[in-house]
């Protein structure tokens, strides 16, 4: 796999008028969340947290603010919303389905599953579709090892998974 790089002292960053961290939510941040941390810094990931919560992603302007308010470079917000995969940087579908590819998965039969769900959604890994209805996301591991192959559907897990049981629960959410 090679590293892309990108333009990223040239590149735009889309804006709107209106901040994604509001007052309200500024005000929230103050006084429940930076007292837990012993530095600005500490309260990163939980302001990412609920900035994709609120949002269903984190937009390149909330980074942007992010890093206003906890008084970092906006380089610091990015590099931690794009090492973790549980953080999205551009939008995603209603529903998100993320398959196990650690090598438990792997050995129970993982690509199987995967392959399924790409020829049914017309979608790759990190694609979603034209609907927006559904994501695809092929993870690293999801620490469930002895439940092998396994999913995550939004936040609940599926375990000892097979094609019948993600087809169901495709049909369930597609209605």
């Amino acid at each position: 796999m090679a590293w892309t790089v990108k333009p990223s002292a040239t590149m735009e960053i889309p804006r709107r008028s209106e901040p994604y961290l509001g007052e309200e939510m500024l005000a929230e941040y103050r006084n429940d969340i930076l007292p837990k941390y012993e530095t600005l810094h500490g309260a990163l990931m939980p302001i990412l947290h609920d900035v994709q919560r609120r949002y269903g992603w984190i937009p390149g302007q909330a980074m942007e603010e992010i890093a206003a308010f906890l008084e970092l470079e906006p380089s610091q917000v990015l590099d931690t919303a794009t090492f973790y995969e549980e953080y999205h940087t551009h939008p995603v579908g209603k529903h998100i389905i993320a398959i196990c590819q650690s090598i438990a998965c792997e050995a129970c039969g993982h690509q199987a599953i995967l392959d399924h769900i790409r020829n049914r959604l017309g979608i790759e890994p990190h694609e979603t579709t034209e609907d927006g209805k559904f994501t695809l996301m092929a993870l690293e591991c999801i620490g469930s090892c002895d439940t092998a192959p396994t999913a995550l559907v939004n936040d609940d897990r599926y375990d000892d998974l097979t094609i019948s049981a993600i087809d169901q629960v495709i049909d369930r959410l597609s209605t």
